[in-house]
């Protein structure tokens, strides 16, 4: 096998914890991991990082490319952009909030021609769970997606309905005969509409109109249908830090339940959130300070498997920026690309290291798409997907110098630590400083064959 190239750093996070070393590629794959100071190979071209932290690319199983039918609130190429040059080499997007959603294969060989030839990273695709397509979710498995999102409340988009409990007993039904993988947003309509709904600037009221409860009492129902039927259920954007000694009593007992949370729950809190900043609105919603410290605990001690991004983008009228109105306001971070400095500024503070934040970010979500064989580690034989991170320089957020789409971010004006330096994709150098370096090279990719 002839090595094309070797990347060296003194800081190499790999499997077993970070080390100097040097890393080999050949073919796309990574063919060795060897000290620091190997000899490089006749003909292999060396890239020396110095003290920059190589890291495996990082896997994003939560994204939404609303391509085709509403590209104007993000796309493919803007999306997988963004991705690339905040380090992360794959992505799954989320069925919905595209025309027409991933609910049956038809609907998915639309969007993979969309996407055809127009990404900068390796993408795949999650199918839709909604009323009345129980017999399209064998099919959809069949085809390659990951797995299947549902709601339990309206999605905010009318081609998206929510299941009823009995739709949703339904598709758990028919998932096990396959051991397909649910993947749910996870609030007690019933608990919601009972909320106090204001509409207003107020955030407190945003907040008073989503609260724990509606997702403590989600999940304790999705524990007890995982429980029964022996299923695989895999809980959205967790916020309730109060849902946590649920989900772990039910892992300590066997449930297949497992757990994600995202980057504006570890990094935003109730308590900074001015009056009519619509950016920072999210479904469920960030919530206070006290709340994020068990979420990092949680993170610490395994509760909570990956941290993903819930890239949720819409147009700036969508935001409602003139008035401020949260209720009336599109629901969605916009984090893509800011996702790992995001959580690396917060899990340094909090004294976590890199290799945390690899776990987090790129080994685990790799794992639960079932792609953990191939992408998420520094190892022999896995993808050559690199992200080369100085850790200790700092930025500050320029919504107009992101690749998304539309520049609004709740991130806007804060100052971060962890650049991301460089991106590879499968052994190509696809991003760097920020800007993306060449035509889309990304693959459009299925559920392994016998993966979850």
């Amino acid at each position: 096998m002839v090595e094309e190239q070797v990347l060296r750093s003194t800081r190499v996070v790999t499997p077993e914890g970070e080390r100097p070393a040097s890393v080999a590629v050949s073919g796309g794959k990574i063919s060795a991991v060897r000290a620091y100071d190997a000899a490089v190979p006749d003909g292999a071209r060396l890239t020396d990082l110095g003290d920059d932290v190589l890291l495996p690319g990082l896997v994003d199983t939560h994204v939404h490319i609303n391509d085709p039918g509403r590209t104007e609130w993000e796309g493919f190429a803007t999306a997988t952009a963004a991705a690339a040059a905040g380090g992360i080499t794959t992505l799954i997007d989320m069925p919905l909030n595209s025309i027409p959603p991933t609910t049956s294969t038809g609907h998915l060989d639309i969007k993979r021609e969309t996407a055809r030839g127009r990404v900068h990273t390796d993408t795949g695709f999650w199918g839709g769970a909604v009323p009345g397509n129980a017999k399209d979710l064998r099919p959809l498995h069949d085809a390659g997606v990951f797995g299947f999102k549902c709601f339990l409340l309206h999605s905010g988009v009318d081609e998206f309905p929510q299941l009823s409990p009995a739709e949703l007993e339904e598709a758990i039904a028919e998932l096990t005969r396959f051991d397909g993988l649910l993947i749910v947003h996870a609030e007690d309509p019933g608990l919601i509409d009972g909320a106090p709904q204001k509409q207003g600037p107020k955030y407190a009221d945003f907040l008073a109109s989503r609260p724990p409860a509606a997702e403590d009492t989600a999940i304790a129902g999705l524990i007890a249908l995982a429980e029964r039927y022996r299923a695989r259920i895999h809980i959205l954007h967790l916020s309730s830090a109060s849902a946590l000694p649920l989900i772990a009593e039910a892992r300590r007992e066997g449930v297949r339940i497992t757990v994600e949370t995202c980057p504006h729950f570890l990094t935003l809190t109730a308590e900074e959130v001015p009056d009519g900043a619509t950016e920072f609105k999210c479904c469920p919603p960030i919530r206070e300070a006290a709340n994020q410290d068990v979420l990092w605990q949680a993170l610490a001690d395994g509760t909570i498997d990956c941290v993903v991004s819930d890239h949720s983008p819409s147009t700036i009228d969508l935001k409602r920026k003139d008035t401020g109105d949260f209720a009336a306001a599109w629901g969605g971070i916009s984090s893509l690309q800011l996702g790992l400095s995001a959580v690396w500024t917060e899990a340094r503070r909090r004294g976590h290291s890199v290799t945390d934040v690899v776990r987090w970010m790129s080994a685990e979500p790799a794992r639960l798409a079932g792609l953990g064989a191939v992408k998420g580690a520094i190892a022999e034989g896995y993808d050559a997907d690199f992200a080369v991170l100085a850790p200790e320089e700092t930025f500050t957020v320029d919504p107009a110098r992101l690749h998304h789409r539309n520049p609004i971010t709740a991130y806007a004006g804060r100052t971060l630590h962890g650049v991301v330096r460089a991106t590879w994709l499968r052994g190509r150098l696809v991003a760097e400083n920020g800007s993306v370096t060449a035509e889309p090279a990304g693959r459009l990719i299925e559920r392994p064959a016998g993966g979850s």
